[in-house]
């Protein structure tokens, strides 16, 4: 099969040498043929997605498909599907681990003390006091739910589809996790739902003192709200991974918050020596005339 890996972010050197030793029988092209009939997409260049339109999948390189979805270039006609890449779901849970845990521990408080040459300790906490909050229940939140459970958090968590995970009180209302909740943990797709979400109304609900962890797009936060929770004390401590413009503005109070923690769009990455296996899989789907794994519903925008 001929196959496009179309991308101005992901590296061809990375992703094609793994490619070819995957699936040896298939080519790989950078640049449009005429007769493409696999995609891989993540941020393509201009005119790429046209040349798709007779393709049997296009396969994203990365979770998050909202980018392509908003492109009037991409064609309707062919089906599209996210990248579940364990290798990514694993450094999101990471991430996630350091940063409750850093809330959970303080150690954001003991920074800003070392800053000022101040010795004061902070009450200690167990895991079981706190309540994480996870908003998503998919691949991403499921993973860090077992593994934050491991830790011995309670875990209460939202999903647009009830959800049965052991050890996790789920919920399809939001407002019943942010009142449960300690720190929040965004994991949603961005949706024309989801946007603005967290906004201060909804942050208001999260207990007092509490933290907020977006991982996810930036547009779930409504910045100007999360700055007037932060600066009233409601919450403690944001950590800000995604945000509405990338890279951050230089200008953006973001950057010099005390009460809040940036990293640039770095919680979890594609990660190809674990991805190329997934992909290989829907390509062999693809040859066997079967359905592709993780097809995006184009309705619900995921």
């Amino acid at each position: 099969m001929n196959i496009l890996f179309a991308s101005q972010i992901e590296p061809a050197e990375r992703w094609i040498p793994l490619l070819e030793r995957a699936l040896p029988e298939d080519r790989f092209f950078t640049e449009s043929k005429s007769a493409i009939d696999i995609g891989l997409v993540a941020t393509p260049p201009p005119g790429a997605l046209e040349k798709l339109n007779g393709a049997k999948l296009i396969q994203s390189l990365w979770m998050g498909v909202e980018k392509l979805l908003a492109d009037p270039a991409l064609p309707r006609n062919v089906p599209l599907a996210r990248l579940i890449d364990p290798g990514m779901v694993a450094a999101m849970t990471e991430t996630v681990l350091v940063h409750t845990l850093d809330w959970h521990r303080r150690l954001y408080r003991y920074r800003q003390q070392q800053s000022e040459a101040r010795w004061h300790r902070f009450r200690q906490y167990m895991t079981s006091d706190h309540t994480v909050g996870l908003l998503g229940l998919g691949e991403l939140g499921t993973d860090a739910a077992r593994k934050l459970l491991a830790l011995g958090f309670k875990i209460a968590g939202w999903s647009r589809r009830p959800k049965n995970l052991d050890g996790v009180e789920s919920f399809t209302d939001i407002s019943s996790v942010l009142a449960k909740s300690d720190v929040v943990v965004c994991l949603l797709p961005l949706t024309p739902q989801t946007k603005g979400i967290l906004n201060l109304a909804n942050l208001q609900k999260v207990k007092k003192g509490g933290g907020l962890i977006n991982v996810a797009r930036g547009p779930h936060v409504v910045v100007p709200d999360l700055i007037a929770a932060l600066d009233s004390g409601h919450l403690a401590h944001a950590y800000l991974d995604v945000f509405d413009t990338e890279p951050l503005p230089a200008d953006s109070p973001l950057w010099r918050h005390p009460r809040v923690t940036v990293t640039p769009h770095a919680a979890a990455l594609t990660e190809p020596r674990t991805a190329v296996a997934k992909i290989a899989e829907q390509v062999e789907r693809v040859r066997r005339g079967e359905t592709p794994r993780n097809l995006v519903d184009f309705s619900a925008g995921y």
